[in-house]
């Protein structure tokens, strides 16, 4: 595996992707696991008796997440507080802090940085109307904050090494008419998935098709310990295959995937993650192929902001993608204003193998067949939807 990991560093070119999909297979429908034996887990009685104690009240949102109140974040939490609260983050997946009026951008920050690595990771764009350069301003009106961004299942800051451990989103101004952010928990995912695949998919690497990182698409979270899926959805260029040598116990064999393959897998994980909504929900793209077996509860929602909430999410315990409500416009939805900010990693995403954390995936494809796309949204795995960063 060491020679074709150093071949990951050749000069590329990229290969095309656009071919008509009306000439493709149909998507074959991923074949769920009949039960979920973990699924989204409970909050932890103990943790929430000792936050009572501490005047912090915590109750679940369902079926993921929970509801904070009895904390105003200007002010730091003794350290036994953030800490009962960041391993809810880690089982349940994000925790929204009610209350909290309207932060300032200094107030957001201060708060964003009680989590993880508990410094700033900013690599976005700075609106002019941001309060400052850590508040990602997102708004469906394009003079008021950057529209259109995440339509797509993702995890924020997949292009670094060491992706956000956590990400803040702030509702500055709630629109009448809905704006919701949809999340889902990728280890109540990862355990939907029939033994086959889950066997196939852990032997997958996906590689950022603008900064060439590689992260597994099967990992353990840092802090839960479960096994979740990864996948970004606008921004993947690539996959590799790493499979054993027949015979030989120390060697692996690379290969990439190639279109027909992508097109699959990346609607396979999209179908994974939608079947987590409730059964009435209407975000669903593929009904037909995104149903839960009977008794397998859901573990994807799609959360209504409400005035003074402060959301935090645990970025590699659960995917999100914006609402199309979101997007829509602030004349027919109300004006919408949300402010992002980013933390930097705990310990970075490798791939496992022995296989390089970056690649020059804006070369030559170094493997000869296969997908391998540098640049822009990476592979296009379905020519009618929008995609953007």
């Amino acid at each position: 595996i060491g020679l074709l990991a150093v071949s990951l560093g050749a000069r590329s070119v990229a290969m095309s992707s656009s071919a008509n999909t009306s000439s493709k297979p149909p998507i074959a429908p991923l074949e769920f696991a009949q039960s979920c034996p973990v699924g989204v887990p409970a909050l932890n009685a103990e943790r929430v008796a000792f936050l009572s104690s501490k005047g912090v009240e915590i109750t679940p949102i369902e079926p993921l997440g929970a509801a904070v109140r009895g904390l105003d974040l200007r002010t730091e939490p003794e350290k036994a507080v953030l800490e009962a609260l960041q391993l809810e983050m880690a089982e349940r997946g994000f925790l929204v802090f009610k209350g909290q009026g309207t932060l300032t951008g200094a107030e957001q920050v201060q708060a964003s940085m009680y989590w993880g690595g508990r410094e700033m990771h900013s690599t976005h764009g700075v609106h002019p109307r941001a309060p400052n350069k850590h508040i990602f301003r997102l708004s469906n009106d394009p003079d008021v904050g950057i529209n259109g961004v995440g339509p797509q299942w993702h995890n924020d800051g997949s292009f670094e090494r060491g992706v956000f451990s956590h990400v803040g989103y702030h509702i500055v101004r709630v629109p009448e008419h809905g704006g919701a952010t949809i999340f889902v928990h990728q280890g109540a995912a990862f355990d939907m998935l029939p033994e086959e695949v889950a066997a196939r998919w852990q032997r997958y690497v996906s590689v950022n098709s603008n900064s060439g990182v590689l992260h597994p698409l099967v990992h353990e979270h840092p802090i839960s310990k479960r096994k979740s899926v990864y996948l970004h959805l606008g921004m993947t260029g690539a996959v590799l295959d790493v499979s054993d040598v027949e015979g030989e116990e120390d060697k692996k064999a690379l290969r990439l995937l190639d279109e027909e393959e992508m097109r699959q897998l990346f609607n396979q994980y999209n179908d994974l993650l939608n079947a987590g909504l409730p059964d009435d929900s209407p975000h669903r793209t593929a009904p037909e192929r995104q149903q839960r077996p009977a008794g397998v509860a859901p573990f994807a929602l799609a959360y209504p902001y409400e005035e003074g909430d402060m959301l935090f999410i645990d970025n590699l315990a659960v995917a999100h993608r914006a609402a199309p409500e979101a997007h829509a416009s602030y004349t027919k939805q109300g004006l919408r204003i949300l402010h992002r900010t980013t933390v930097m990693a705990m310990k970075p995403l490798d791939p496992p193998f022995g296989l390089p954390p970056m690649t020059n995936i804006h070369g030559r494809n170094p493997l000869g067949d296969g997908v391998w796309i540098g640049g822009g949204l990476g592979f296009r795995w379905d020519e009618n939807i929008r995609m953007q960063n």
